[in-house]
């Protein structure tokens, strides 16, 4: 009797183990990177937030306020700060940064705590940093060919957003939470940072390919 007793108790354990959900946790330097570049939006989103509030008190004061990282006809923030497609949803976009960029920096400190979390959590964790490189990608569109101005913050926001959304990725891949073929699999667990490497080299060509010699003139 008490052998079918411990049987069925493994069974029934093993049954509930199998219908609960597979939870991951990242490692100490997976968390690291999401900490750094989270934190690396964030202060962009800061910074263009207060430069931005700085600008609009100038306008109702009748004066003109010039944010520091505007140094030459190029690479000038303020251009990119008052125009239309910095407020895309009806509010300044790094208003949008500063909420986004937090849950980043909240996901890394709670790796870092020994956290695992389930499969879709990390899918929509990936859905929503690959709806961030999807609008900076549109925004550094819109700041090379119709601004026609650069901003050094917003390039801070943008590499930081390109380097979580490959990584974020490639951990969802190596964990099977994406579909992808062993090669993959393995390229992944590699040469991760060729990815975000190459990207951020691809716009660096485009920027120096659209202004050239007149980016610091």
């Amino acid at each position: 009797m008490s052998k079918t007793t411990v049987k069925d108790v493994s069974t029934e354990s093993e049954r509930v183990a199998a219908a609960e959900p597979r939870t991951v946790g990242g490692s100490r330097a997976f968390a690291i990177l999401l900490l750094i570049t989270g934190a690396a939006g964030l202060l962009a989103a800061w910074v263009i937030t207060i430069d931005k509030m700085k600008i609009l008190e100038a306008k109702a004061e009748g004066k003109t306020f010039t944010p520091s990282c505007s140094i030459s006809p190029i690479i000038s923030c303020g251009s990119v700060m008052e125009s239309k497609q910095a407020s895309v949803f009806g509010f300044p976009n790094p208003m949008l940064g500063l909420v986004a960029y937090g849950i980043v920096i909240c996901v890394g400190m709670s790796l870092l705590t020994g956290a695992r979390f389930p499969r879709w959590y990390w899918l929509t964790f990936n859905f929503g940093t690959l709806f961030g490189v999807g609008f900076v990608t549109w925004l550094q569109y819109q700041s090379l060919y119709n601004i026609n101005a650069l901003c050094l913050w917003c390039s801070l926001a943008w590499v930081a957003t390109i380097t979580m959304f490959w990584y974020v990725t490639s951990f969802n891949v190596r964990n099977g939470f994406l579909p992808a073929p062993d090669g993959l699999k393995r390229f992944f667990g590699e040469f991760t940072w060729v990815l975000p490497a190459t990207h951020v080299g691809i716009i660096a060509m485009l920027i120096l390919t659209r202004w050239g010699a007149d980016l610091w003139a």
